[in-house]
């Protein structure tokens, strides 16, 4: 089965709640999903958050809207894949987080499609390494045996907590592949990380209206190009900074 599986959790050192926060009348995670369900070749999506009682709300969330879900580690992210890949019997695994409620499931279904036309001769795609599309974007794809081996294998705590850099930190161990655009859009900020952030992308889904829900990249980049001052509420801010500051450990 391939599966995209959305990590989520209430907590957030920036934007407190951010997962549910509403965003033209739906919870921001419901956006995702939505999203994460159009993307081509995906069979199912399930939602990983943590035991901790404040996503307990996810977890009713994700009842609420059928989604399957499963409740581990929070600082381990890595494990809380492992254990939901091995639990719901997934064989291919898209990662998309839900702070990306642009997410675009043609961009998605590209880095999904440039793994399975590479299987066998590749072990992780993304669209991150590097990354040439907006920030929100993001999609890597690898196989659960991969998964397994990084589950076993990884020991740094930013290992743990990010998923994947033990595999595209070895290209030299792991076969990567990486989708790019031309031309290079990564300065383009739509993910949510910040109250900045949430604004422009309430700003963009009040604008997009009736299409919203169906609005792909393309679509945001011509409302960006007729509504240049959009792109104003949120510049500036670093892409990964929560990466950036863990990698040490």
């Amino acid at each position: 089965m391939i599966a995209a599986i959305v990590q989520a959790r209430m907590g957030s050192t920036r934007l407190p709640g951010k997962t549910l926060a509403d965003i033209a009348g739906r919870p921001m995670l419901a956006w995702l999903v939505e999203r994460a369900r159009r993307i081509p070749g995906v069979e199912r999506v399930i939602v990983a958050t943590t035991e901790r009682p404040a996503d307990q709300a996810i977890l009713r969330f994700a009842a609420d809207h059928g989604v399957p879900a499963y409740a581990g580690s929070e600082d381990d992210v890595l494990d809380r894949f492992y254990q939901t890949a091995r639990r719901h019997g997934i064989a291919v695994v898209v990662r998309v987080t839900p702070d990306c409620p642009l997410l675009d499931p043609a961009v998605s279904g590209a880095v999904l499609a440039c793994f399975l036309e590479g299987r066998g001769a590749i072990d992780y795609a993304s669209n991150t390494q590097p990354p040439t599309f907006p920030d929100g974007l993001d999609t890597e794809v690898f196989s659960s045996a991969v998964l397994e081996r990084a589950w076993r294998e990884a020991r740094l705590t930013s290992e743990r907590e990010h998923v994947t850099p033990y595999i595209w930190k070895q290209p030299d161990t792991f076969r990567v592949a990486n989708v790019t655009h031309e031309p290079n859009l990564s300065a383009l900020r739509w993910t949510v990380d910040t109250a900045a952030d949430l604004e422009f992308v309430r700003a963009v889904y009040g604008r997009l209206a009736a299409s919203a829900e169906t609005a792909g990249m393309d679509d945001v980049l011509g409302l960006l190009r007729r509504h240049p001052e959009l792109a104003a509420l949120n510049r500036g801010i670093a892409r990964n900074e929560g990466y950036a500051t863990s990698v040490r450990v």
